[in-house]
């Protein structure tokens, strides 16, 4: 302690003695080439805003970045450009120098965060990543999923319209505006695939198009798949074939469903998305759909295929009778029990 007052004094009075200003100046140019003590390679610093230059040594002393922090005033009184500190959460890297270490507080180049909303995944599934990332503001906290949609100008449920990405955020963005992106793309992506889909379709409106693709997103997760499943979907819309898709009960069942489909769940009126009971559409998506769903949903192959099943690879067989479509459910349960 006794030393550093000592240097402190004798560097005070190095710079205000006129012949030694070139000493002085030596000095801090050696300073500002010292390497700061970063000790990860993802460090994050915060300064916060309307913090002095005062409270920015204490900050990096604290911090443990720089032993001798209290000459940082005295290089930038030598270097003014770097004075004009700006508010924000920097990443820091291994060998920065204490001039770059300033220089990036004077950019005011904030660290990039990245949040990624997975296709297939439901509102509340995205609710709780937002909730969990780290450097973004919370305000979504104890609100319903129908709170949330009022908020994002959603008439009715959050579900499906918000579109699957990777998004770049800074540290304090309000988890609001993360999902006000995801809901603004998604909202033009489906009204230009609407404006553009095949003619004879039958749904009424983008809507109705939103939830097929989220249905299609919860049958198939191969690409080449995607356009055979809507025909399937849409040949039975218009046969005025009940859908019997398996995710929709899933997604009514909600916290009920246990990893299995009983019969009782086949049979169940009172679940709005038992698409074995009800008749046409369930009444909202029941999944985040991707691009390629959407696309697949408005541009379904030209198929006769009513039926599809897993067919114990990954993907599915595709029927256009029921005996046909039989006869491959009994090659998947043989596939399922080891082909006895």
């Amino acid at each position: 302690m006794i030393k550093k007052i000592f240097l402190y004094t004798l560097f005070t009075l190095i710079l205000i003695a006129g012949g030694s200003i070139s000493i002085g100046y030596y000095f801090l140019q050696q300073f500002s080439t010292k390497q700061m003590q970063v000790t990860a390679e993802n460090q994050m610093f915060v300064l916060k805003k309307g913090t002095s230059m005062h409270q920015l040594v204490e900050q990096v002393k604290e911090s443990k970045l720089l032993e001798s922090a209290y000459l940082l005033p005295y290089l930038c009184k030598l270097n003014p450009s770097l004075r004009s500190i700006k508010a924000g959460t920097y990443q820091l890297h291994p060998h920065m120098t204490v001039e770059e270490f300033l220089q990036l507080l004077v950019s005011g180049k904030e660290s990039n965060f990245s949040i990624q909303f997975v296709e297939g995944k439901r509102a509340k599934d995205w609710l709780n990543v937002i909730q969990t990332t780290p450097y973004i503001q919370q305000t979504l906290a104890g609100k319903t999923e129908d709170e949330i949609a009022k908020l994002l100008g959603i008439e009715g449920s959050i579900e499906g319209w918000l579109s699957p990405d990777t998004y770049q955020y800074t540290a304090d963005t309000l988890d609001i505006n993360i999902l006000k992106r995801a809901h603004m793309i998604m909202k033009s992506n489906l009204q230009k695939i609407w404006d553009n889909r095949d003619s004879n379709l039958p749904y009424q409106s983008p809507y109705e198009l939103l939830i097929i693709a989220s249905i299609i997103e919860k049958e198939t997760g191969i690409s080449s798949e995607r356009a055979n499943v809507a025909s399937v979907f849409v040949n039975r819309l218009k046969s005025k074939m009940k859908l019997q898709t398996d995710p929709t009960i899933i997604y009514g069942l909600g916290d009920n469903y246990k990893g299995t489909i009983r019969r009782v769940d086949l049979t169940d009126t009172q679940n709005p998305y038992n698409t074995y009971v009800i008749e046409g559409l369930p009444p909202t998506p029941i999944a985040m759909p991707s691009l390629a769903s959407l696309e697949a949903a408005a541009h379904p192959a030209k198929t006769n295929y009513l039926f599809f099943v897993a067919n114990g690879t990954g993907g599915h067989t595709f029927s256009t009778t029921y005996s046909n479509h039989q006869q491959a459910v009994n090659v998947y349960r043989q596939l399922s029990n080891g082909g006895n």
